[in-house]
């Protein structure tokens, strides 16, 4: 298989997902996730259709941004990002993923040029091995995070377990769609939450079916090259 194949599988099976969910109307971004390849196989996704990259670590970002930077792209930060490292990556980034702590956010708008558009990250599944806010934290917590300049809190995010089934992916899913929506008709100051960051190469289509905006693929774009 080829990377044009592989997209033009998903892509198709993007559209099908939409179709089969209650949110067919709203757009799906397909998130390139460039981490276990290099600066060429990235830009064959780029010739692709695909604008929207992704990486998890800083050192890595920075390359891919620096080799990719004529093209009109838009860059994602998916990974956990520590706060020392914030400073020599944030203004390069267009949305960030992995918003996990207060303190991080206060560093990010440190930091920032300009609003950055952040995800919340939440922790539904109650992994132990999980980053993220609990329900109850990320709640408590949106009268600070609405008052920092330059943060916007978009969406929420979440993964669901490795070894998650599909009825518990729709379960872990479908309750981060119901967060989204109940902090979004709360319209607190710079937090939208309109956005759902959920669903990766095992679980894309569980996640578009519930409600995710954003879908973060590696492993199904560059399989069997």
């Amino acid at each position: 298989m080829t990377i044009e194949e592989n997209v033009k599988k998903i892509m198709s099976n993007v559209d099908a997902a939409k179709a089969a969910s209650s949110y067919s109307n709203q757009s799906v971004s397909v998130i390139a996730v460039t981490k276990y390849v290099g600066v060429k196989e990235a830009k064959e996704v780029v010739d692709q259709g695909i604008s929207h990259l992704a990486e998890n670590r800083v050192e890595l970002f920075l390359e891919k941004y620096e080799a990719l930077k004529e093209r009109e792209l838009t860059w994602h930060l998916i990974g956990n990002l520590q706060r020392r490292k914030v400073k020599n990556v944030i203004n390069f980034v267009d949305y960030f993923h992995a918003l996990d702590s207060v303190k991080l956010a206060q560093e990010i708008s440190k930091r920032a040029e300009r609003p950055i558009k952040c995800f919340a990250e939440v922790n539904i599944s109650g992994e132990a091995s999980k980053h993220g806010f609990s329900k109850a934290e990320l709640l408590s917590a949106l009268t600070e995070l609405s008052e920092l300049a330059h943060l916007e809190i978009v969406g929420l995010m979440t993964m669901a377990p490795f070894e998650a089934t599909e009825e518990e992916c729709h379960n872990i899913f479908g309750q981060l769609k119901k967060l989204q929506v109940e902090i979004s008709e709360m319209n607190l100051p710079k937090i939208p939450c309109t956005e759902l960051s959920m669903g990766m190469s095992r679980d894309y289509e569980i996640a578009i079916q519930e409600g995710a905006t954003f879908v973060r693929i590696g492993t199904e774009i560059f399989k069997d090259l």
